[in-house]
């Protein structure tokens, strides 16, 4: 359970804040009391969560590149937070083949960057280092991967992924206080999510934002792998596993600082086809879909995560069905047409969320 005393004025500092989740993470934090800080780069495209929901309101921010260790130290420093998430990253499989070292020096040395800069924090007690599904040695297997599966990465951005997780478990067991070198004990987890969907994710390559600019220009959907078959999950559903898993690592430590996985039932891993009639069905629209003719670049056809762990050791468990989860979607989608205030929207919804578990 997500302890609204525990966060109450903590000082916590989210990296990628200007993101989609990081901004979904910002505001969820700033509701529950917390001093949040946020580095990143400037919020991309238009428009964008950040700046729809005025994330900027409510976050001590910091523009900075990860992959530059003096400017963030210093922010660490002057934030002095107890508790990091890092969620700075180059989060799309599609731009890891364009650009394939921008990719690995943000998500591995962005890490190492991080890790550092919270060894060198006398504040920082606990860290959650958000990585990806994808950072498993697919087989496209059937069943989900558990945390002891071997990691792997075909493409660039999958394989930096699972750098940043042996990254993360070489500091975590050379210094951290953890029978390394250091005194200074800050205990690190890492966290792979499934895929997120949820209101406000405009990134490219997105499958919801490919569907609803489709829908609401009235234009045939192009769909890369309709039969690709993902965990698919609302936003919130993860957050709430990362605040869980930094509110036991922050109290409780080491037994904590481990892998943990945070994705749907195996009921709710469906086909992007799935997900695509769902919506148009859900708006009412006459569009249709087809499959892009052109060769496409690989991605995995199949992915599932075995989230046993979390449900049964640190007590997580998916709030929102898929159908719960497109539902909202829709509706906060319709609010943005509507010209509502968005941080309030997204307010309500974590509010719905709570409610809900």
């Amino acid at each position: 359970m997500i302890d609204t005393a525990f966060w109450k004025r903590k000082s916590v500092l989210v990296t990628g804040h200007t993101g989609f989740k990081g901004s979904w993470l910002s505001l969820w934090l700033s509701q529950l009391g917390a001093n949040v800080h946020g580095y990143a780069l400037e919020a991309e495209g238009e428009p964008n969560l950040y700046q729809l929901a005025a994330v900027d309101n409510i976050v001590n921010s910091c523009l900075g590149d990860i992959r530059n260790p003096s400017s963030l130290n210093t922010f660490v420093g002057s934030c002095k937070p107890d508790i990091i998430f890092h969620l700075a990253a180059q989060p799309l499989v599609r731009a890891s083949f364009q650009d394939p070292v921008c990719t690995v020096e943000t998500n591995v040395m962005g890490t190492v960057n991080i890790l550092e800069a919270a060894r060198k924090s006398e504040s920082t007690k606990a860290m959650v280092v958000v990585t990806t599904d994808k950072c498993y040695e697919n087989k496209e297997w059937n069943w989900g991967y558990r945390e002891n599966e071997a990691l792997g990465g075909h493409d660039p951005y999958s394989a930096s992924k699972s750098c940043a997780e042996l990254i993360t478990q070489s500091w975590r067991l050379s210094f951290m206080g953890q029978s390394g070198i250091d005194t200074k004990l800050c205990d690190v987890a890492t966290a792979r999510a499934g895929n997120v969907i949820g209101g406000g994710d405009w990134s490219t390559d997105r499958l919801i934002p490919t569907i609803l600019n489709s829908i609401t220009a009235s234009q045939d959907i192009v769909l890369r792998h309709p039969n690709a078959i993902r965990p698919w999950q609302h936003v919130l559903e993860p957050l709430a596993g990362y605040l869980l898993l930094a509110q036991k690592l922050f109290d409780e430590g080491s037994p904590w600082a481990q892998a943990w996985n945070f994705g749907p039932a195996d009921s709710d891993a469906k086909p992007v086809s799935w997900i695509t009639d769902k919506l148009i069905n859900d708006l009412e629209s006459s569009v249709r879909w087809m499959q892009d003719s052109d060769v496409q670049l690989h991605e995995a056809s199949q992915l599932k995560l075995d989230c046993s762990k979390a449900r049964e050791v640190l007590k997580w468990s998916p709030v929102w069905n898929l159908s719960n989860c497109l539902e909202e979607i829709v509706s906060w989608h319709f609010a943005h047409q509507r010209g509502r205030n968005m941080q309030d929207e997204c307010m309500r919804t974590i509010e719905r969320y709570n409610r809900a578990g």
